[in-house]
């Protein structure tokens, strides 16, 4: 059996299908169904048992689980806003840490989530403690556990990785509200309101200019199940793209794939700021000094753990985004 935990959430489900490609279904899928709406992420997915993540914790601790084959472990609060950090330890820290420390002493597999969080405002995106200095609560709560990780890599029963995530987009994350990636936003902004807003420049930016590391969750998953494949890796690894590209990049994109769907002609940026299909607000003053205005993967040590597949640009990985959606009428 394979554990997937967050198996409800964009992340989690998309992993959960990926392993029925290869023709695993023997899943526990754990998650909180509290908000009950991201069962819909489970429908398509083949699992054998789903356990609520309260119990799943309860039977972890008292060493009540089934034969587990290995751990995908995604589930987390992901809100870099929330300011709670008591629940932020305990359901992101501490969580993680008794997962650990089960499947060490079951020597059963764990991959799990980091955050590219952990970096803060960067400008370097390696994983190295010298350029790890996280901003917020949800970053810390992932940096906390990666030390505990470093601290074991010589004495490890069993293989374990983490992955900092970039900027995830892709189906499955209609949920997540405001923390939905930018995509998303942008296509429900568009089919709403004709045309999609942007922050103007800042910081030596222009406007739509900031630049992030948007990585497909296909080539997320794809990243995982390497891992899978190979359990004499262990260690903790970023999951980006290793390309940062602009906002103007996934608006444009978002916009002339709705527009080809109605049979309207692609429009170059330039003709797309004129014609308001895209438009800038000014970059909010509250943000200044607290927003992540470049991130970009360091993608040497994926590279030298010997993953070697190609990554999608922003202009596939939305496409095939938003092709998606409108093919399942949720746009």
């Amino acid at each position: 059996m394979i554990v997937v935990t967050g198996a409800a959430g964009f992340i989690g489900s998309n992993l959960v299908r990926g392993l029925n490609r290869r023709g695993h279904t023997d899943i526990l899928a754990v998650d909180d169904l509290t908000e009950g709406d991201k069962f819909i992420n489970l429908v398509d997915g083949a699992i054998s048992d789903y356990m609520d993540k309260d119990e799943f914790r309860m039977r972890l601790l008292q060493g009540r689980l089934p034969a587990v084959r290995a751990v995908l472990h995604q589930g987390a609060c992901s809100d870099t806003t929330e300011r709670n950090g008591k629940y932020m330890l305990d359901n992101n820290y501490r969580v993680t840490l008794e997962i650990f420390q089960y499947c060490q002493k079951h020597k059963v597999p764990l991959l799990y989530a980091s955050s590219a969080a952990v970096y803060g405002a960067g400008p370097v995106y390696a994983e190295d403690p010298l350029y790890e200095s996280p901003l917020n609560v949800y970053g810390y709560s992932k940096y906390l556990f990666d030390q505990v990780l470093r601290r074991h890599m010589d004495s490890l029963a069993a293989p374990v990785v983490g992955l900092r995530y970039f900027n995830v987009y892709g189906p499955g994350e209609q949920h997540k509200g405001r923390m939905a990636s930018v995509a998303f936003h942008n296509m429900n902004q568009f089919r709403s309101e004709g045309h999609v807003r942007l922050f103007g420049g800042w910081d030596g930016y222009a406007d739509g200019g900031q630049l992030r590391d948007f990585v497909y969750i296909d080539d997320v998953v794809d990243v995982n199940l390497f891992f899978l494949d190979h359990p004499e890796v262990s260690g903790i690894f970023n999951c980006g793209t290793g390309k940062a590209q602009p906002f103007n990049d996934v608006a444009a994109t978002v916009v002339n794939t709705l527009r080809a769907s109605e049979g309207q002609p692609e429009l170059a940026l330039p003709q797309l700021v004129e014609q308001g299909l895209l438009r800038y607000i000014p970059f909010p003053d509250d943000l200044k000094g607290r927003y992540q205005s470049h991130t970009q993967a360091d993608l040497a040590r994926l590279r030298a753990a010997g993953y070697e597949q190609p990554f999608r640009d922003v202009q596939t990985g939305v496409r095939a985004y938003a092709q998606t959606l409108l093919k399942q009428g949720r746009l």
